[in-house]
């Protein structure tokens, strides 16, 4: 009888924690979703809302994992995403699957997640990118990227192709600053090329397969060395994680070689 009684509390016991347990999970998940505030300027563009800048004093910490990621260094959510991005190598294929959200790598800052390598001197890096899923936002963006540093404000050039196919060259030419571009007038590229040579960064296009080819005049912007060199991706959506792949890639210390 005791052994019976005993047994019937620890079964007890065990529901009722089972029940906390369930309860504690969901609330920490509740918690967990409301605590995603997105601010009003964070949204996308839409029928219903018009895209705004960040307020000019709005910054955010990059998180950032110094462990090394196929030919990079470390990989960093610049400007701390409110959801935390991912990335993953295959070595067999050379393919990076980068995962994130973000607002947006525009306007004086920048929400991405970024695969970079700490580098000095010419750069030649190219990728060929797509996205997974074709539902995405249509200004998601995957792009090729040299910064300063880390900082969400980063001095900055980039070449980027955009979900809905336009492509461009964007700077930021000093920390802090509005990014200004370049538009590519082709649209859709399967592999992106820049170059820095000196302090001149010059953005390169293949279309369908063929040899990398220029595209518009070279830039001129000057980086303290060491810079860093690698590719990104953004979602556009402030709280909502999608997919860039970049395969083929390749990167050398010397101008020239993009390919």
């Amino acid at each position: 009888m005791y052994y019976h009684h005993t047994i019937q509390k620890s079964i007890v016991k065990v529901f009722f924690s089972g029940i906390l347990f369930v309860g504690i999970a969901q609330l920490t998940s509740a918690q967990t979703t409301d605590s995603l505030e997105v601010p009003d300027w964070a949204l996308p563009g839409s029928a219903t809302h018009e895209q705004v800048p960040p307020p000019a004093d709005f910054h955010r910490e990059t998180r950032t994992e110094n462990e090394s990621i196929g030919v990079f260094d470390g990989q960093s959510d610049v400007g701390g995403a409110l959801a935390e991005g991912s990335a993953t190598y295959d070595k067999s294929k050379n393919k990076y699957t980068v995962n994130s959200a973000g607002y947006n790598i525009w306007y004086n800052r920048d929400e991405f997640r970024y695969l970079w390598k700490k580098m000095s001197g010419d750069v030649s890096l190219a990728a060929d990118v797509k996205f997974p899923d074709s539902t995405g936002y249509g200004d998601r963006k995957v792009v090729l990227i040299i910064r300063q540093g880390l900082e969400d404000d980063a001095k900055e050039i980039m070449v980027a192709l955009h979900g809905a196919g336009l492509m461009h060259m964007a700077w930021r030419p000093e920390q802090n600053a509005n990014l200004q571009e370049m538009r590519i007038e082709q649209k859709g590229a399967m592999r992106l090329g820049v170059e820095k040579d000196g302090d001149a960064f010059t953005a390169f296009i293949s279309m369908n397969g063929e040899p990398l080819f220029q595209v518009g005049d070279p830039v001129e912007l000057k980086f303290d060395e060491p810079f860093y060199v690698g590719i990104g991706f953004t979602s556009h959506l402030p709280a909502d994680v999608d997919t860039g792949i970049f395969s083929d890639v390749f990167l050398k210390n010397t101008a020239g070689a993009v390919k």
